[in-house]
């Protein structure tokens, strides 16, 4: 399937991995950049972000096994590192040179951690709101929902407030667009996704802590932070620690937006990524 958001095509492909078919969309020509969702989003996230990257990268939107419309096997290890041994096996196949990485909420952990696993193949790291050891939310709550006393009614319930929820990651709920909703439930309502969501929330602290240590092996990848100041799922305040990880960062907070400024803002949005992008020939990384 290929679609023209703009003058660049967009094609819909297929990843074959483990015995089962990873989506993503491909657009664009030049610099690789592969895009990654948070928890329940899918490529669709980036619908409004493509079409303007692919002027100046090569991208790469996936959709996550288990989420979107890739296939959702049975018994998927679903911790950051087996996600991000995935991911960088996608990436390993489709670009031949290091690659930018722009991932958001659970995106951005995977993200991170991709890159400790192969700081080489990472050019530059983009990381939106990104869920990391410093930010509160879901310490607790991850084992909870994850209690599986507890599960079987979460799987009851979280479904009925699903628009509830999405609305309260946006600083103005009046900013969603048409068609958002719509868009986002094709992929939630298909079988399996909030099983996928309780799964991810199994190994949650654990993965953090595994990822808080790697951290340092990342240190010399230049990286750009982005929040929203209103961001009510990722502490904003995380973000003046997680940058202290990095030596060459640049944290930009957008005023009066929420934890989906590529939803709520996408001009904006896609305007700070694109001069970060430009940004061609970071400084050398001690060797």
């Amino acid at each position: 399937m290929e679609t023209t958001l703009t003058d660049k095509p967009i094609e819909e492909r297929f990843f074959p991995i483990d015995g089962s078919n990873m989506r993503y969309l491909h657009a664009g020509s030049g610099p690789p950049l592969i895009l990654v969702h948070g928890l329940m989003g899918y490529s669709f996230s980036w619908r409004h972000a493509t079409p303007v990257f692919a002027k100046h990268a090569e991208v790469f939107a996936v959709d996550l096994l288990g989420t979107g419309f890739s296939d959702r096997p049975a018994n998927l290890d679903l911790s950051f590192e087996a996600c991000a041994e995935r991911l960088l096996r996608f990436a390993n196949a489709v670009c031949k040179s290091p690659f930018d990485l722009l991932g958001t909420s659970h995106g951005g952990a995977i993200s991170m951690m991709a890159a400790t696993l192969a700081p080489q193949r990472i050019q530059r790291l983009i990381l939106v709101a990104p869920a990391n050891p410093w930010a509160p939310r879901g310490k607790s709550l991850a084992p909870f929902l994850s209690n599986p006393l507890i599960t079987p009614l979460a799987l009851q319930i979280v479904p009925l407030l699903k628009e509830y929820y999405f609305r309260r990651l946006f600083a103005d709920p009046n900013r969603i667009l048409p068609g958002t909703l719509e868009g986002y439930r094709m992929a939630i309502d298909r079988p399996g996704s909030y099983e996928y969501a309780i799964s991810v929330l199994r190994t949650w602290n654990r993965d953090f802590a595994g990822l808080k240590a790697a951290l340092p092996k990342i240190a010399d990848i230049p990286t750009l932070l982005l929040w929203g100041d209103r961001d009510s799922a990722v502490a904003p305040e995380s973000a003046e620690r997680l940058k202290q990880v990095f030596r060459n960062c640049q944290l930009i907070v957008m005023k009066g937006i929420g934890h989906l400024p590529y939803e709520e803002a996408p001009e904006e949005f896609n305007r700070i990524v694109v001069k970060f992008l430009l940004t061609r020939n970071p400084p050398t990384r001690p060797s």
